[in-house]
């Protein structure tokens, strides 16, 4: 059977020499012609299969007449613009380039011109071209070829000419046409690292509309290297992109799985010699209960031998799975999604309330945190109560008289009380350790950190106790009642705030004050050193307050006027002249009964914002890097962003609001009305 009976009596060859594509068109060329041979008259054979032993003379002649224009072009560029498939270069003659290489994406060969294209696309042209007269059939076909052969230039050259020639109807139909073909998914294009990469710098709302693209962009919206910078970027600090911030998570969490999430993002994984990637099974504290889970992605190697704290622990998989101690993971858009729910929440004042009752007095202190609670009264008694149950735990006895302050942590709890008393207490067994006796008048504010304990007193003094070496040294400078204190055991600093109107700074070192700060009216109740990652933004400065507000300088060697405009080191006197020496915490925050809480920057000692809400006096106050809580003796507790002002206020208490607790989803507070509240968002 020769060529032209077999194509003729086949109506499936004929249908496909008919749809002649440009992509059908290359794929034939290249697999079926030596790059140097002479191309056939692709018309004259399309002629004899569609024309068959009734063909005339013209149709015939026109066929020849376009297979002798088209094959030398196709025969000249076809060759330069594909790279053979299938052929290695013979030995000893030197590779050619890659023709390939000088494609984009859309016509790189490799990947699009040698790729079908899709079946309804090509049904269609298949069923308009057979509707048309057999030479028009021709003549398409060598338009579609000439287009195919071309290179990049010719093809720019037609489509420009193409274009000229089009009337509005047809150039709206290219710009529809157009709108759906030009959509191309880079993300699947480009390689993972970029990818993630870019979803890096989407928000919330738009990486989750990502993730319902499809299911490759649902695997990458959802990869742990994208939410993790998104926790680092959102979690404990205003976000300087969106303005948006969300609650505290453990830091040590986030610098647990950083080292993981990049070494995955890099494309290197995991294996058994990179350091500390096994994360020890949970133990369990002094109270007998399990500390939180480890959070971060679930990556556990079969077997092998991983360094940990210089030590060599040998981890096999089976011994994992079967333990009851299995480590539990959470993807870190599990974790943002928690941090948002209740960031939201405090958004919008959504919370539960539980209260706490059982002093016969004043509660004028607390603290908590995960699993308990500690009030402190005028009843003379600490209780302990369990945050779960609500209910009292245990009674510490032993002072005299009232308790105005207290803290604790893990293994103690410090008081002091107006019968001029420190206790220390083991509060797992309500026992007392030890009791600290030095000062004239009541304790009314303390605060430890480490190895030292700073207490402020009725007496007008403020008295550091080192645990270490037992020893002690008193400041004195206030002429009225320390109310509190907070030390900075990095800087060797201590704040302190008296009923003299004013707050002081002090060098541990030189025994000496070194700032104070002067601008309240009335009796400065509560003074607070804000976290390193507090950021207060210069242009919001309220230049009202800075008439009225100022620092005095009191050290050996006092700064010059120009201390506005020093360097930090200098502007905290001599004793910071060693460069190696941290720098006190800039930001600082106090309460006064002068209705009005001030915001400090404690490197110039100007007072940066005044927030005004209070009707009067503040006695409690607690902040963090995303809020500041305040109770009054309006019996209100207010909340309030650091950069814009009061958010929510919460009523409830009976009394004046006399202490306040904060927490990451928890807000407490205590009342001369003898009741603890918690706010759980």
């Amino acid at each position: 059977m020769d060529h032209d009976t077999a194509v003729s009596g086949s109506p499936a060859k004929k249908r496909r020499l008919y749809s002649a594509s440009p992509l059908a068109l290359s794929h034939q060329h290249i697999h079926h012609m030596d790059p140097g041979s002479p191309i056939p008259p692709t018309g004259a054979t399309v002629g004899r299969a569609g024309l068959g032993d009734g063909a005339n003379f013209t149709t015939s002649a026109n066929s020849r007449l376009a297979g002798q224009t088209v094959a030398p072009f196709l025969a000249k560029h076809i060759p330069n613009e594909y790279a053979p498939l299938g052929k290695a270069p013979a030995s000893g003659m030197p590779a050619a380039a890659n023709p390939n290489t000088k494609y984009c994406y859309r016509h790189r060969p490799d990947m699009k011109c040698r790729r079908q294209a899709d079946e309804p696309s090509m049904d269609q042209l298949q069923h308009e071209l057979e509707d048309l007269p057999q030479s028009d059939q021709q003549a398409i076909t060598h338009v579609w070829s000439l287009f195919s052969a071309a290179p990049a230039k010719h093809r720019n050259l037609m489509l420009q000419g193409i274009l000229t020639q089009c009337c509005f109807p047809q150039l709206s139909y290219l710009a529809c046409s157009i709108r759906e073909l030009i959509r191309i998914d880079f993300l699947n294009a480009l390689p993972t690292e970029i990818s993630l990469k870019v979803l890096c710098y989407l928000d919330t709302t738009s990486l989750c509309k990502a993730a319902q693209v499809s299911q490759r962009w649902r695997t990458l919206a959802d990869d742990d290297f994208v939410w993790h910078k998104m926790c680092e970027q959102h979690i404990d600090r205003k976000c300087t992109k969106c303005g948006w911030g969300l609650p505290l998570l453990e830091r040590k969490r986030l610098r647990a799985s950083k080292r993981e999430l990049q070494l995955r993002a890099s494309g290197k994984g995991l294996n058994q010699w990179s350091p500390n990637l096994t994360p020890a099974p949970e133990a369990s504290n002094e109270r007998g209960e399990h500390t939180p889970a480890i959070v971060g992605p679930a990556w556990l190697p079969n077997q092998g031998t991983h360094p940990h704290h210089g030590q060599q622990l040998t981890v096999y998989k089976n011994d994992w799975e079967d333990s009851y101690f299995q480590p539990k993971f959470r993807p870190w858009k599990e974790v943002y999604k928690d941090r948002f729910k209740v960031g939201i929440n405090w958004k919008h004042g959504r919370y539960s309330t539980k209260v706490f009752r059982g002093h016969s007095n004043g509660v004028m202190c607390l603290q908590f945190d995960d699993h308990i609670l500690a009030t402190g009264s005028y009843d003379a008694t600490i209780k302990i109560w369990d945050l779960e149950t609500c209910e009292e735990m245990r009674t510490l006895k032993g002072h005299e008289s009232g308790i105005r302050c207290l803290q604790f942590d893990d293994t103690k709890l410090i008081s002091g009380s107006i019968d001029r008393s420190l206790k220390v207490w083991n509060w797992h067994t309500g026992q007392c350790i030890s009791t600290y006796t030095g000062h004239s008048g009541g304790v009314i504010g303390l605060h430890f950190d480490s190895a030292l304990l700073a207490s402020g007193s009725m007496d007008q003094t403020i008295k550091i106790w080192n645990f270490e070496d037992k020893s002690t040294f008193v400041l004195r400078g206030h002429t009225d009642w320390v109310n509190a204190v907070r030390l900075d055991s990095a800087s060797r600093t201590v704040v302190s705030a008296s009923d003299d109107c004013t707050v002081r700074m002090w060098d541990l070192d030189s025994k000496k004050c070194i700032r104070t700060f002067e601008g309240h009216v009335g009796q400065v109740q509560q003074v607070i050193l804000m976290p390193v990652e507090f950021d207060f933004e210069e242009s919001e400065v309220d230049d009202r307050d800075g008439s009225s507000s100022s620092a005095s300088f009191q050290s050996q060697n006092p700064p010059s006027h120009s201390t506005v405009d020093a360097p930090p080191q200098e502007s905290f006197g001599s004793g910071f002249s060693d460069k190696e020496r941290p720098l006190p915490p800039r930001y600082m925050l106090t309460s006064a009964l002068d209705s009005t809480i001030r915001l400090w920057d404690t490197t110039n000692g100007k007072c940066l914002h005044t927030y005004f809400g209070h009707l009067e006096g503040v006695w409690a106050l607690a902040a963090d890097t995303l809020r500041i809580v305040s109770g009054a003796e309006d019996r209100m507790v207010k909340v309030w962003d650091p950069r814009k002002g009061c958010d929510k206020t919460f009523t409830g208490h009976a009394g004046p609001v006399t202490c306040i607790g904060l927490g990451d989803s928890k807000l407490c507070t205590g009342s001369e009305d003898c009741e603890v509240r918690m706010y759980s968002f």
